[in-house]
C-alpha cells in the first residue's frame, strides 16, 4: 500500500496546534501510530501520514478465505523505508502537526522528532535518504517546507541514494514466508538457540506475530509456559475481552511491537509454536506474571528453557501482592498459622504410597499426604481379575508395595521438614467415586530432597493433572512434572515396559492348619527378620516375613499386657486400664520399623507366640519397664525372666502406671492343713447338638431350651414379617448375624472368616456347626435377638480322661461312634477339670447313666489320658483298669499288641 500527500478531495486544516505522542508502530515508509500517555488503561491512538511524500508499499498478505486474492509483494525500497522509521521512531516521543484531514478521516501532517518542530524533521530525513519521493504536483512555490522537500529529492537523485541508486531495487524486495510446511521440523532444526527477529503484531498479551530475520519467515509464537487474559470472539464477529486483556495486550506492545528482539522456538504443540521472547530489558514472560497480566501454564511450562521456578516465583509475587487477574486471590493456606503450613515432625507411619503419619513436635499425631501425586492404582478390569480373591491393595496393586517399602526405609522414624501447599476439602461419595475425609496436601522434604519428586523419579508415582485455574497443588509442582517426564523416557517402574512384579504374600494370620505347617520352620530359624505392618494392641501384631513372603499374628511372650476395647460372645468388652497406652507405646516403637523375631509356640487360634527385639531392644522387658505390662508366669521358662522381674518389681516399687494402685500384701504365717479333695459329681442334662473332627462337642443347657425355642419363633416371625434385603448385609469377621441354614431356617451365627462375597465361613452359636455360605443368605442380627437377649447357647467341651487318637482313620473310627451314640441326644454332663480351649468333661447316657468316654475305652478306640490330681485318681483307676481290658482282648487299637513301648509315636500317641 503506497501512501501519499492527500487524494484529490481534501479539506485544510485549520492551522492546528503542535500535539505530541509516542510512536507505538511504523505503517510504511510515510505512516506511523501514535499513543498518549496510559491513565488507567490502554491510552488512544491515531495513524498520522507524513504530508508530501510517498513511500513503497509494504508486502500484504493474500486475504484468507478468497482464493481469487493473491500475496501482494513489497514494492522496491518499501521494507528499508519502514525499517529506517522503524528503528529511528518506535518508543521516541514526536510532535505532530495535522494539515489535511480526507473526509474518511485520514489525517496528513508534519512529524518531528522531539518535543518541538526544532527536531529532525522524519519526511524531510526519508527523502534525504532516498527512501520516499516527493509529491510535486500542487505544490506552492510559497511554501517552505515544500521547497525544501523538493530540494532534497534533488540531491538524493545526485548522490544516487537509496531508490536511485542504480539497479532499479529488485534486490530490496523480500522473499515473505507465511506459512511453515512442517513447524516442527522447522523448531526442531533451530536447536533452541536464539534467533534475531522482529515483533510485528500482538494479538493479546502471550501471543504475537514475529518476522524471524534473517530469513523473513512470518510466524506466530505464543509465550511458553504463560498465558495472559484473551479477546473472545462472538458469532457476531466482534471481540469481548476478558478482564485485564487489554491491559495485557498494551502491556506487552508498549514493550515488544516492532522491537529488534531475540527469540528461542522451544517447541511445537499442534501447528502452535512456542517460544521465549528475550529483549536487552528483560525477559517478557516473567514481568507478565510478575505485574499480574498472565498466570503459569502448566501444558507448556515444561518446555520452558529459562528455568520454570523463575516463572513460579514471579506469578508467587503477583498473587501475594493481589495484583490485576489475582486481584481476589486467596492463598491455599491463608486460614493457616505460619506453624501450621511449615514444621518439623517425626515419620510414625506410610499408608499407601501417597501419604505419611507423622507425630508434631506437640505430640499430636497428623496425617500428611504428599500434594499432586497419585500413588500406583489398579486400572481397568484388572480390579475384578478374581472376584473370589480377597483383595489386599498393597501386594495386589503394581508397584504399590515397592512405592510403600520406598518411603517405609527412608522415612521411617526420621524427622522431616514439611511445608503445607493445600487443604482439600471433604468431599461425599458421588456416582463410583468414594467419599474422603479432609485432607491436609504438603511438600515432604528430608536431607533436601523431596520425597513426593523422589518417589515419582522413580515411576512409584504419578503427578496429578489439574484445571488451569485450579491452584490447589504442590509448591513444587513443575519439578514433579519433569521427574515424571524422566521416569517415563527412562520407562522407570510403572512406566516400564516390562512384565509388573507380582507379589505372592500368604496371609496366615488366623489359619490354624498353615500356621501348624509353618510353626517348625520358624523355629528352628532362631531369630527371623521381619517388618511390623501393624499393631493391634500393646502385645499382638501383624508381621511380614521377608524371606518367608507371609503375614502372621505375633503375641508377645512373658508378658500380661492391658486388654484392647473387643466384641465377644457377651456383647463389647470394656478397654482395660493403660491398653492404649500401651498400645501407642508399641507402635512408636515398633510399627513398620524392621525387627527380629524368637518364635517359641503358637496358640489355638493360630497365633504366634515369641519375643520380639528392635535394635537391640525386648519389646515385652520395654513393655514391663515402663509399667504396661506385668510379668506372665509363662516367662520362668525363658532366658529374659530375670531382665522382666527386675523391671517389674522397680515399676512396682515407683507406683507407675498399671501398678499405681498396687498394694503390697502382708506376709502371713500360713500354717498348711492337708485337705484332701473329694471329686465332685454334679451332672446336670444337655443336648449334644454338634461333633467335631477332634472329638470336641457342642451341647446346649436343657434348662435353658425353651428360652431358645421361644427366641428362635419370635425371630423368625418378625423374619417372615419384614423379610431382609438379598445382599444388603456385608459380612465382616466377629460380627453376629443371621444365616440361612440349609433346611431354609434362619439361626443366629458368627462371622469366622470371609474369603469372598461368595465363601462367608459361619459358627451357628446356638448349636455349634460350622458352614461356609454365600453373603446373600446373611442379614443383619435385630438387636432384640442379640447374644445380650441370650448368650450363645452352645457350649464347647471335650471328653475327660482319654486322649484323642492322632492317627486320621483311627480318629474317625471315634468320631463316628460318638456321634452314632450320642449326638442329637439328650444327656448328662459332669465337669471334670479345665482344659486350655474348653472343660473337660464326663458324658452319661440319658437312659441308661453309662459313662460315654469310660465306653470308648473299653471298646480299645482311645488311650487314657492319666491325670495326676488326688482326688480323680479313683475315676483314672476305672479307665486304666478298663483300658487293660481291652488290650488283653485286642480291640481295635490294641489288636497288634501293646504298641507303645517303641512306636506310640508312628501310631500318634503319647504316652
Amino acid at each position: 500500500m503506497a501512501s501519499v500527500s492527500g487524494p484529490t478531495q481534501t479539506a485544510p486544516v485549520p492551522a492546528s496546534p503542535l500535539q505530541r505522542g509516542i510512536v507505538k508502530m511504523v505503517l510504511s515508509g510515510c505512516a506511523i501510530i501514535v499513543r498518549g500517555q496510559p491513565r488507567g488503561g490502554p491510552p488512544p491512538e491515531r495513524q498520522i501520514n507524513l504530508s508530501n511524500i510517498r513511500a513503497g508499499a509494504i508486502a500484504r498478505r493474500a486475504a484468507q478465505g478468497q482464493p481469487d486474492t493473491k500475496d501482494i509483494p513489497d514494492e522496491p525500497w518499501a521494507f528499508q523505508a519502514r525499517e529506517f522509521l522503524r528503528k529511528k521512531l518506535i518508543g521516541k516521543e514526536v510532535c505532530f502537526t495535522v494539515e489535511i484531514k480526507t473526509a474518511i478521516g485520514r489525517e496528513y501532517g508534519m512529524v518531528y522528532l522531539g518535543k518541538d518542530t526544532t527536531g529532525e524533521n522524519i519526511a524531510e530525513s526519508l527523502v534525504n535518504e532516498g527512501l520516499a519521493t516527493v509529491r510535486r504536483e500542487g505544490i506552492r512555490g510559497n511554501n517552505p517546507e515544500q521547497a525544501r522537500l523538493c530540494e532534497l529529492e534533488d540531491q538524493s537523485k545526485a548522490s544516487k541514494k537509496g531508490m536511485w541508486s542504480e539497479g532499479g531495487g529488485t534486490h530490496t524486495i523480500r522473499d515473505l514466508k507465511y506459512t511453515i510446511e512442517n513447524p516442527r521440523n522447522f523448531v526442531d532444526s533451530l536447536h533452541q538457540k536464539p534467533i534475531n527477529a522482529i515483533i510485528e503484531h500482538v494479538r493479546d498479551g502471550s501471543v504475537v506475530r514475529a518476522l524471524l530475520l534473517p530469513d523473513y519467515y512470518l510466524v506466530t509464537v505464543m509465550l511458553s509456559g504463560v498465558k495472559c487474559p484473551t479477546f473472545r470472539r462472538e458469532a457476531d464477529g466482534t471481540e469481548t475481552p476478558e478482564p485485564f486483556a487489554a491491559e495485557a495486550k498494551f502491556f506487552t506492545e508498549s514493550r515488544l511491537l516492532q522491537r529488534d528482539v531475540q527469540i528461542i522456538l522451544e517447541s511445537c504443540h499442534n501447528q502452535i509454536i512456542l517460544g521465549t521472547i528475550l529483549h536487552p530489558n528483560g525477559n517478557i514472560t516473567e514481568l507478565l506474571l510478575k505485574e499480574g497480566f498472565a498466570r503459569c501454564v502448566d501444558w507448556s511450562m515444561a518446555v520452558y528453557t529459562q528455568g520454570a521456578e523463575k516463572l513460579r516465583a514471579a506469578e508467587r509475587s503477583a498473587k501475594e501482592r493481589k495484583v490485576r487477574i489475582w486481584k481476589d486471590y486467596v492463598a491455599p493456606t491463608a486460614n493457616l498459622d505460619q506453624k501450621d503450613r511449615q514444621f518439623v515432625a517425626k515419620v510414625m507411619q506410610v499408608v499407601n504410597a501417597d501419604a505419611l503419619v507423622v507425630k508434631l513436635n506437640s505430640g499430636e499425631y497428623k496425617t500428611i499426604h504428599l500434594s499432586s501425586i497419585r500413588p500406583p492404582r489398579n486400572e481397568g478390569e484388572e480390579k475384578n481379575k478374581d472376584k473370589d480373591k480377597r483383595f489386599r491393595p498393597l501386594y495386589d496393586i503394581p508397584y504399590m508395595f515397592e512405592a510403600r517399602e520406598f518411603l517405609r526405609k527412608k522415612l521411617i522414624g526420621k524427622k522431616v521438614n514439611v511445608t503445607v501447599d493445600y487443604i482439600r476439602a471433604a468431599t461425599s461419595p458421588g456416582e463410583g467415586t468414594p467419599a474422603f475425609s479432609e485432607r491436609t496436601c504438603a511438600t515432604v522434604t528430608i536431607g533436601g530432597i523431596n520425597i513426593a519428586e523422589a518417589l515419582v523419579s522413580k515411576g512409584l508415582a504419578t503427578v496429578i493433572r489439574y484445571r488451569q485455574d485450579d491452584d490447589q497443588r504442590s509448591s513444587h509442582y513443575d519439578e514433579l512434572l519433569a521427574a515424571e517426564a524422566r521416569a517415563i523416557k527412562n520407562g522407570k517402574g510403572l512406566h516400564s515396559k516390562k512384565e509388573v512384579p507380582i507379589h505372592r504374600v500368604a496371609d496366615i494370620s488366623g489359619e490354624t492348619q498353615k500356621a501348624k505347617q509353618f510353626l517348625p520352620f520358624l523355629q528352628r530359624a532362631g531369630r527371623s527378620e521381619a517388618v511390623v505392618e501393624y499393631v493391634f494392641s500393646g502385645s499382638r501384631l501383624k508381621l511380614y516375613m521377608p524371606k518367608e513372603t507371609c503375614l502372621i499374628t505375633f503375641l508377645l511372650a512373658g508378658i500380661e499386657c492391658p486388654r484392647s476395647s473387643r466384641n465377644t460372645p457377651g456383647g463389647m468388652q470394656m478397654a482395660e486400664p493403660f491398653s492404649d497406652e500401651a498400645m501407642l507405646f508399641t507402635k512408636e516403637l515398633v510399627l513398620q520399623r524392621e525387627v527380629e523375631v524368637e518364635v517359641e509356640s503358637m496358640d489355638k487360634a493360630g497365633n504366634f507366640i515369641g519375643w520380639l527385639h528392635i535394635e537391640g531392644v525386648n519389646l515385652s522387658v520395654a513393655l514391663v519397664e515402663n509399667a504396661l505390662s506385668k510379668v506372665h508366669f509363662t516367662a520362668e521358662r525363658s532366658a529374659y525372666y530375670k531382665a522382666l522381674v527386675s523391671a517389674e518389681e522397680a515399676c512396682r516399687q515407683k507406683k507407675e502406671k498399671i501398678w499405681a494402685n498396687y498394694v503390697e500384701k502382708p506376709v502371713e504365717e500360713v500354717v498348711h492343713v492337708s485337705e484332701e479333695k473329694e471329686r465332685v459329681a454334679n451332672y446336670r442334662p444337655v443336648y449334644v447338638t454338634e461333633i467335631t473332627d477332634t472329638l470336641h462337642f457342642y451341647a446346649q443347657d436343657v434348662e435353658t431350651g425353651g428360652q431358645l425355642e421361644n427366641l428362635m419363633e419370635t425371630m423368625r416371625a418378625e423374619i417372615a414379617a419384614h423379610p431382609p434385603v438379598e445382599g444388603s448385609y456385608s459380612a465382616r469377621r466377629g460380627d453376629y448375624c443371621l444365616a440361612k441354614f440349609a433346611d431354609g431356617e434362619w439361626y443366629r451365627a458368627r462371622v469366622e472368616k470371609v474369603e469372598s462375597p461368595a465363601k462367608v465361613h459361619v459358627f451357628y452359636i446356638d448349636y455349634g456347626n460350622r458352614e461356609v455360605v454365600s453373603s446373600t443368605r446373611l442379614a443383619a442380627m435385630p438387636p432384640a435377638f442379640s447374644t445380650r437377649t441370650l448368650p450363645a447357647q452352645a457350649t464347647e467341651y471335650t471328653f475327660a480322661f482319654i486322649q484323642v487318637p492322632q492317627d486320621d482313620d483311627a480318629r474317625a473310627d471315634v468320631v463316628d461312634c460318638v456321634v452314632r451314640d450320642i449326638q442329637n441326644s439328650q444327656c448328662l454332663l459332669n465337669v471334670e477339670y479345665s482344659g486350655a480351649t474348653c472343660p473337660h468333661v464326663t458324658i452319661q447316657f440319658g437312659d441308661t447313666k453309662d459313662d460315654v468316654g469310660l465306653g470308648l475305652v473299653k471298646e480299645g478306640l482311645v488311650m487314657v489320658d492319666v491325670r495326676k490330681e488326688k482326688h480323680l485318681q479313683k475315676m483314672v483307676t476305672e479307665y486304666l483298669n478298663s483300658q487293660e481290658s481291652a488290650k488283653s482282648a485286642r480291640l481295635n487299637i490294641w489288636r497288634y499288641g501293646d504298641f507303645r513301648a517303641d512306636d506310640a509315636d508312628e501310631f500318634g500317641y503319647r504316652r
